[in-house]
């Protein structure tokens, strides 16, 4: 295995950088640039797949900008899908979605009716970190691993 050099450089800047501070493509204010299927993940290099503690910083790190983008889209005149999907054990797919109707997308709202508010994850340091997340609905699948999915109540469609 390569060593890595930079980290501890790469997790400070982690829990202070503000993704939404370079991202050109999401202007909300227009809604004829919005991007289909927006999302944004944390773990471009997939640090968090090695251990719980180096994903940790970046589920934090998702979940901060979850709570930036409540605000950015509290003041849409439109109806959008704000949601996270955790998978079990592929911490690079961790990502937060901003779905929006756009004229030819014929999936908006998502409607996922095969989830369950059981867990499914077999992580136990992830189920645990999620369990002790507050202000989350939490809807759990399957798909070649365990996910979970969530959302805010209120904030923008829900999901069933």
């Amino acid at each position: 295995m390569k060593k890595l050099r930079g980290l501890k450089r790469y997790y400070q800047k982690l829990e202070h950088q503000n993704e939404f501070d370079k991202i050109t493509e999401l202007n909300l204010d227009d809604a004829q640039t919005w991007p289909k299927y927006w999302h944004l993940h944390f773990d471009h290099y997939g640090l968090g797949d090695r251990s719980f503690r180096k994903r940790k910083p970046h589920l934090d790190k998702l979940f901060r900008h979850f709570d930036f983008l409540v605000e950015r889209t509290s003041r849409l005149k439109f109806e959008f899908q704000l949601y996270a999907v955790i998978l079990d054990f592929h911490s690079g797919s961790d990502a937060l979605f901003l779905h929006l109707p756009d004229f030819d997308n014929q999936q908006f709202p998502f409607k996922l009716e095969e989830l369950s508010i059981e867990s499914m994850l077999k992580n136990g340091a992830l189920d645990e970190y999620i369990g002790r997340l507050n202000g989350y609905e939490k809807l759990y699948g399957h798909a070649m691993q365990g996910f979970c999915l969530l959302y805010k109540k209120d904030i923008g469609l829900p999901f069933v």
